[in-house]
């Protein structure tokens, strides 16, 4: 969830002009109203403070799908009153969920047997599955140590500062030490060599990453197996690993089949996958799957009655709706490899698309990696005059929703800017985009550098007093800041021309 806050602070009141047709009396905005309204006045309502919303298709930022096929929407309205741990009640439902445990079990090549049936589960977006993933690691890590007589009170998890922000909220609320493999300029994941070298008996799993979301770039699980599989040999520890493919999970088995990333690897234990992102399902659907029946232990699964009869569950949450288990299904059987294979393809070809048109502006530098995710990340050559955030902002003016973000430690001086290119994002709006960013880019040459040059005259005064230096990311957002003020007058003059 997000912490609410308000986005207004003028008026406590909700207007709408098409609703005076229907109530003569504004709406509180924060309370709820003594009396009902007409349902085509809420319609209205809603439908204009939605309209400020920007358009899905040109969110550039996210890796969650934002189009589905028709049939598809109407399967998952007609199932969107269906509560989805109601199992014996909606017995079929539960069913298309363990049939895509099994589908995807046999995608990450696990070691399943003709008649063996996979172990996993469907969660609400990868955020649960790592948690759900993390808490078997840390049961099994926690129970080894007990029969040891060992001290079982501080566990950790190695990993890069890469990882997406869900493994830091797993290791703040479950008690975990979460030991991160610093970034350098130049090489944005994990380092297996170091990650390896950052083990310790106290360490639960190693967490890989399979398309960082920072640029896209698969980590070389293969690499990480080897090294601590001679670690393990030499310490007689057993340490596993945990791959998070989120992204890169209903990618590599059909772009990269011969890379070994997945239960091929004998330390591979868990893989979590986002089904809302290139598994090409609307937000939130997620899932985890075991190695085997050991690598899940037996007291972390709950059996429940009191819904009609004995149901194992293994989930952070109870009720949630059936419809993205159903789309998932959907999808599954209606692509199949073939269908999966050619939407993979498409959209890293429009990747490469989007990825030559930037590099023949000669502007900038490409930061992410053909072999991964498709998306392009890529930062300015020369971001003295104008940055990256600039761009970000400017962009929005043609609705093109860019991010722009500073990197990890070690490399927290690089600016980058990301595409994601999903299925939706066709070549067409590759090239479009690369216009769009020319046209930005020859403003922004015509604009004063005002911006950097006020800050390095501050700089140098704050040198002068004997001010403390800021660091490189406080001037970044002290840049950022006075660049969004400096457009927003800007934009106030303009209109106070007209």
């Amino acid at each position: 969830m997000v912490l609410s806050k308000t986005a207004s602070q003028s008026d406590v009141s909700v207007h709408s002009t098409f609703a005076s047709r229907y109530v003569r009396h504004q709406l509180p905005r924060f309370r709820m109203p003594e009396n009902s309204i007409p349902k085509d006045a809420a319609y209205q309502i809603i439908n204009d403070e939605l309209m400020l919303d920007g358009n899905p298709r040109l969110n550039l930022a996210s890796f969650v799908t934002t189009w589905m096929e028709p049939e598809c929407n109407k399967l998952i309205m007609d199932a969107i009153n269906k509560n989805y741990v109601d199992m014996d009640e909606y017995p079929v439902t539960t069913e298309l969920q363990n049939r895509c445990v099994n589908m995807i079990a046999h995608l990450f090549n696990a070691p399943l047997g003709d008649s063996e049936t996979a172990v996993g589960v469907g969660t609400v977006g990868s955020s649960e599955a790592i948690m759900l993933a993390g808490l078997a690691f840390k049961r099994k890590w926690q129970n080894k140590r007990k029969a040891e007589g060992k001290p079982y009170d501080k566990p950790n998890i190695v990993t890069g500062a890469n990882v997406q922000v869900c493994w830091e909220k797993f290791a703040r609320y479950f008690e975990v030490e979460l030991k991160e493999v610093k970034l350098r300029e130049g090489y944005y994941v994990m380092d297996p060599a170091k990650a390896v070298e950052m083990v310790d008996e106290n360490t639960i799993c190693v967490a890989a990453i399979l398309g960082s979301t920072l640029n896209g770039e698969f980590e070389d699980v293969k690499l990480l197996n080897d090294l601590l599989v001679e670690k393990n040999k030499e310490t007689g520890w057993d340490t596993p690993i945990h791959v998070d493919a989120a992204s890169g999970g209903f990618i590599a088995p059909f772009l990269y089949p011969e890379l070994e990333w997945d239960f091929r690897l004998p330390l591979v234990k868990s893989i979590n996958v986002s089904g809302h992102k290139y598994g090409l399902v609307y937000a939130g659907i997620g899932w985890v799957i075991w190695r085997n029946k050991e690598d899940l232990p037996e007291e972390l699964i709950f059996h429940i009655n009191y819904l009609g009869a004995d149901q194992p569950t293994f989930t952070l949450n109870f009720s949630k709706g059936s419809s993205q288990v159903i789309a998932q299904y959907y999808q599954l059987i209606r692509l199949g490899y073939e269908g999966y294979r050619n939407i993979m393809e498409n959209c890293h070809e429009n990747a490469m698309v989007l990825k030559e048109g930037l590099e023949k502006t000669g502007r900038f530098n490409i930061v992410s990696k053909d072999e991964g995710v498709p998306l392009v990340a890529f930062s300015l050559k020369d971001n003295k005059r104008h940055d990256e955030f600039e761009i970000s902002e400017m962009l929005r003016r043609f609705g093109w929703i860019v991010p722009a973000y500073t990197m990890p430690a070690d490399a927290q001086h690089i600016t980058v800017l990301r595409v994601v290119i999903r299925e939706d994002f066709s070549r067409t709006l590759a090239e479009r985009l690369v216009i769009d960013i020319q046209k930005v880019l020859h403003e922004l040459d015509t604009l004063p550098a005002k911006v950097n040059a006020k800050l390095a005259m501050a700089e140098e005064e704050n040198s002068k007093n004997g001010t403390v230096k800021k660091t490189a990311i406080e001037t970044q957002r002290e840049i950022t800041s006075y660049w969004k003020k400096f457009v927003r007058e800007r934009k106030t003059n303009k209109n106070k021309i007209c």
